[in-house]
This record gives structure tokens, sequence and C-alpha cells, in this order.
């Protein structure tokens, strides 16, 4: 059979590839034509279109490149028609996706979602849309199947893909040090500054005002894909601080995360990666502030965390918008690598981790799928 999947950002490109490779032992006959990124790409089929080209992040930058954004909806729209899959798969990427869905409805195209779009946390309504252009939802976080029952919605739990992402490191892995060795032999903070230009921009500064301070540690900043490494230099250096104390690395972040001592991650999927490995960390997020002021009034759940939001309860601290400043962030960071703390949160995740369940999302998601399509389920 013939899939088309759409990924918009780094964490959709590491979902959709596993799917993908789960897909083709499903499905011998499986091929594949997408939007995404490096890690569908190795998984095989047809890159269309790189993901590096669709982050616009926020309400003023979608409202700045709205051409640019009508264009890949049409390219998209045309891509499909020409393919004709047997089905259209989407993964996250709310606002671009529900797009193509509507349209791909109206099309006639079989129409399945892998890893809802947050409606449970803004735009509720968004839920009647998905009921009406989505044939099947595939949902990750326990309490999404909880929440589609209230509207009258049946979707499938698969559980959470990052448990099939990082135990597919931890097989491959025949060591967890980063390559080439770190040249200080100090214990690591993590610098997670995020996956777009716009937030790294913003946040890194923020966090790179902790290094003076922990002379004890050496910072890993690990470096989004398809981001050059000179853009992260421009910062470190703007922050008037040299690269001696200060790593960059590349496509190693389970590598770094397997070594820290901490983490200053920025709000996202790495939340909850950096819960997995049981890293000690505090959550950082700050925007344009027109965008901040739409979605605060928007918002409707009471964290911004994944770690927070499985666990309905502050876990780790999260400092959003004008409480993420340089003094809050050395406060938080010195609390966290506190023994005492350090245990405290990891017995936390350990039990997000029994919420979850095992790794197969991947494998999971594909079998029923194929069996959706087959006309088997």
């Amino acid at each position: 059979m013939k899939y088309y999947l759409i990924a918009g950002e780094a964490s959709g490109d590491l979902h959709a590839s596993n799917l993908m490779k789960a897909l083709s032992q499903a499905d011998t006959t499986a091929k594949f034509r997408y939007w995404g990124g490096d890690l569908m790409q190795q998984a095989g089929g047809k890159l269309v279109k790189h993901y590096r080209d669709l982050a616009f992040m926020g309400f003023w930058e979608v409202v700045k490149n709205l051409r640019i954004i009508r264009q890949n909806l049409a390219f998209c729209e045309t891509d499909i028609t020409a393919y004709q899959p047997d089905v259209l798969i989407l993964i996250d990427y709310s606002g671009f996706n529900l797009r193509i869905a509507k349209w791909a409805k109206t099309a006639r195209f079989k129409v399945f979602y892998y890893i809802s779009p947050q409606v449970w946390a803004s735009r509720q309504n968004r839920v009647h849309k998905i009921k009406k252009y989505v044939d099947q939802m595939f949902v990750i976080l326990p309490f999404e199947k909880d929440f589609y029952q209230q509207f009258d919605m049946e979707v499938d739990y698969v559980g959470h893909p990052l448990f099939d992402a990082i135990s597919n490191y931890t097989k491959a892995a025949t060591t967890s040090k980063i390559t080439p060795a770190l040249e200080s032999k100090k214990p690591i903070i993590a610098l997670l500054p995020g996956s777009r230009k716009q937030e790294i921009n913003t946040i890194l500064k923020i966090m790179l005002a902790t290094v003076k301070e922990f002379t004890a540690y050496q910072f890993v900043i690990a470096v989004a894909p398809a981001i050059p490494l000179t853009f992260y230099r421009d910062i470190i250096q703007s922050a008037k601080l040299s690269e001696n104390n200060i790593s960059l690395i590349q496509n190693q972040t389970y590598a770094l995360l397997h070594q820290a001592k901490a983490a200053l991650v920025t709000s996202g999927t790495a939340t909850l990666e950096t819960a997995l490995f049981e890293v000690p960390q505090v959550v950082c997020y700050k925007g344009n502030w027109l965008t901040y002021q739409i979605v605060k009034r928007i918002i409707k759940v009471p964290y911004i965390s994944l770690v927070n939001l499985i666990s309905n309860q502050p876990l780790v601290k999260e400092l959003i918008q004008n409480d993420l400043t340089e003094a809050n962030l050395k406060k938080e960071l010195a609390l966290i690598l506190k023994p005492e703390k350090v245990m405290e949160l990891k017995k936390a995740y350990r039990q997000i981790k029994e919420q979850l369940g095992n790794a197969g999302a991947s494998q999971k998601a594909a079998t029923l799928i194929v069996a959706y399509l087959r006309g088997h389920k």
C-alpha cells in the first residue's frame, strides 16, 4: 500500500520514522512519500519537503509567513493528488495538518492521525474538525482517550513512541559516551534550548547565564537537527562566553541525557525525554510577547510540560515568559542539583514511566493502521 505522511518538526520526524519502520514490517508492500526530516529519509521512501522549511512558531510568525504557508498547502494538495495514496497519515503539527485533513476528506482520501494535536490544552473546538475530517485517531497519552470520549469520539491509545526511540537507542548503543569525547571531565549540565531558531535565540541566551556561576560543571548544548553550528556559536559569543566550558553536540541528545546530572529544557517533547532518562530538569519557555498574550488566554491546562501534565502535579519547575529570568534559572538549577531533590525527581519519573506503559507504540499503531486499511478492524 501507498502511505503519505506529514510531519512538521523534529519530534514528528522521529516518531514518524519509527512508524514507517513498523509499517514496513506490518505491510511488506509499503511505499512512502512524506514531508518530514532526516530520520524519515533514513527509513526509506521519498522526502518531498523538509520540516525546516515549515517551522513557523507563534501567532505573529504565522501571520508574517501566510503567503508561504498557503503555497505549501497548495503544493501539498497537488502532490497528494498526484501520488494517490491509500492513506494520508498526519503526525501532530495541527495548524497545517488540520487544513490538509479538511481538504483530503473532501477529496475522498482516507485520513489517519498519529499523535493528536493538543486540543485538550487549548481551542478544544478543534475536536469537532477532527471528528469531521479524520477517519481514525491514534493517541499517545493515557488521558487523551478519555478526553475524546467526552466528545463521543472513539480513538486508539497506542502508548508513547518515546519508549520506542529510547529503547532503540539503548539496544543500539555500545556506549553512552558522547563522540568525540568531551575534553572536560566535569559533570555535565545539558542545555536543550528547542528546535526552532526563534526559541533557541531567545531561550539559549538566558540558559547561558548559568555557565559562569556553576563552574564545577561543563555545559553541553544539544544542537537541533537542521540548525547550523554557527547559529549557536554566534549566541555564545554574544553572551561574551568562550567555548572552554561549553560544548556543542549533534545527533547525540540521548547520549547527552544518559550522562547529564541536570538539564535546562525548553518546553516540548524534550521534557518527557529528559524525564525518561531520569535527569533532574528545569523547564523553560519564553516566546514572542503577542503570541504569549494570545496563548495565555486560550490555554486550558495548568502546566506546559508533558511531565507535569501526565502526573497532573508540578513535579518539575516551569519558568514561563516573565518568570524565565537569569536569577530564577540559577536558583532552580542549584535546587535540582541537591541530592535530596535528585532522589525525589527520580522517584517521580519512575511513576510516570509506569503510567505510560512499555515500548511498542509504533508497532501497535502500524498494526492497527494496516488492519483498518485491509478492513480487518
